[in-house]
């Protein structure tokens, strides 16, 4: 039975679920809510948009995205699990290692009582995924939709060793400019800036951009603002079981290079992203559960 079929079966009867295919082999959930619209790539349990009755999308999708199996795409909610950035020891490991590429499968979906839908995903590990990462443990992907979109990643070692773990939601929101959007809550926090040679610094008021932005904001305080004076709104995001923030933009000159963008892609988008990496990678010890989770939600400004 294929995905699609195996999904019709089990779910069919949801009357808040759609499912079809993007590509072959490549299945996308789509949720409605009286709140808000979500689609969903089965590979990765990857939230690929949302949009609130009412606004315009806050998840930012490439119009020129690939959707193939093994292939990440461009945009959306990617899942960086068990690792964030380049593997620590193995440099020929995916980076952001293997999550966002696998296949997941929707093992429960319901429809809460406020109305609200909650998915909940398991990843279906296949032999390369189960050799980079020999450690005994369950991930869980668990997605609430509603007048907020919440996102939650749950690791449990259920080994006899403890692990490090490094993870980010690396979420793309769609902005009317980068070059007038900014983000509101990380003043005063140290970073790591990647484009300027991995310098540590301090944030000395908004953040703005200008070009490429690379940044892994440390110690981060959960919770954070795109301030969008072109589309009038600010979104927020709040996060728990979170270290650290990341912050990235490409830049034209390396969006041009990476083929998915889309013309002038990258103007409309930044990448803010609810994560442990680098100082921030935890130690999970045996029997212990870590649940890292992002809600995001819109704020329009006033008239």
């Amino acid at each position: 039975m294929s995905q699609l079929d195996d999904l019709k079966s089990r779910f069919g009867s949801a009357d808040f679920l759609s499912f079809s295919e993007k590509s072959p082999d490549f299945v996308a959930i789509e949720v409605k809510t009286a709140f808000s619209t979500a689609t969903i790539a089965l590979q990765g349990a990857h939230v690929m948009t949302w949009q609130p009755v009412g606004h315009k999308p806050v998840i930012w999708l490439s119009k020129a995205a690939k959707f193939a199996t093994g292939k990440s795409i461009r945009g959306g909610v990617p899942l960086c699990w068990p690792w964030f950035g380049p593997h620590a020891t193995e440099p020929g490991y995916p980076g952001h290692g293997f999550a966002r590429t696998i296949p997941w499968s929707l093992f429960d979906a319901s429809k809460l009582p406020d109305g609200r839908v909650r998915l909940e995903f398991k990843p279906v590990m296949n032999d390369a995924a189960n050799h980079q990462w020999p450690h005994a443990s369950v991930v869980r992907n668990v997605i609430t939709v509603g007048q907020e979109l919440v996102v939650g990643l749950t690791t449990r070692n259920t080994g006899t060793t403890p692990f490090p773990l490094g993870q980010a939601l690396h979420t793309y929101f769609e902005v009317g400019d980068i070059r007038q959007t900014s983000i509101a809550g990380l003043a005063g926090c140290a970073y790591i800036d990647k484009v300027d040679g991995g310098k540590r610094k301090k944030q000395k008021g908004d953040v703005t951009f200008s070009g490429e932005a690379d940044r892994v904001y440390l110690d981060t305080a959960g919770c954070c603002g795109i301030v969008d004076p072109v589309m009038k709104r600010t979104i927020l995001i709040t996060s728990t079981g979170s270290r650290s923030t990341v912050v990235w933009n490409p830049g034209a000159e390396k969006a041009a290079k990476m083929g998915d963008f889309g013309k002038q892609g990258e103007n409309k988008m930044v990448c803010v992203e609810t994560a442990n990496a680098v100082d921030d990678v935890i130690t999970l010890m045996p029997g212990q559960t870590h649940r890292m989770t992002a809600q995001y939600r819109v704020i329009k400004h006033g008239r």
